[in-house]
């Protein structure tokens, strides 16, 4: 039989994936199905307390908050639209200059110490094709 404890796994597991998510992505749909995948987990919870206790309660109120999540996803499909249109770019990052005056950058994180450029090796002539006067020609084996 399946108890409570399993839907609250579940949903904890959601909420964890969507917080993992949230944090470590920059693209800003990625991040907005990550914030659907939490709001999914609290969901899930409400709709699992409400079948525990025998009360309707949980699960109207979960319903509620699809619809509206709903009809946020269709805003925020608006907003990248438009964002998208005016960068060409939907990292969050890009888009700190669109916050009010008062409020500090966030600091920019130090990436990775950038590679040296490969060491550009001489190449053979191609057959048939006599080296130019500055090219020395390959030794003969």
């Amino acid at each position: 039989m399946i108890g409570v404890w399993h839907y609250l796994a579940v949903a904890a597991v959601l909420f964890g994936l969507g917080l993992v998510g949230f944090l470590t992505r920059r693209n800003l749909i990625t991040m907005f199905l990550c914030a659907e995948l939490m709001l999914q987990g609290v969901v899930l919870n409400l709709v699992a307390f409400s079948k525990f206790h025998g009360n309707l309660s949980g699960q109207v109120f979960g319903l509620v908050v699809i619809t509206v999540a709903a009809c946020e996803a269709g805003m925020a499909m608006a907003l990248f639209v438009l964002l998208y249109r005016r960068a060409k770019t939907l990292d969050a990052s890009d888009w700190q200059g669109v916050r009010e005056d008062q409020i500090p950058a966030a600091p920019e994180e130090a990436g990775p110490p950038m590679a040296e450029p490969a060491p550009a090796y001489p190449t053979l002539t191609p057959a048939g094709a006599r080296p130019s006067a500055g090219e020395e020609a390959p030794a003969r084996v």
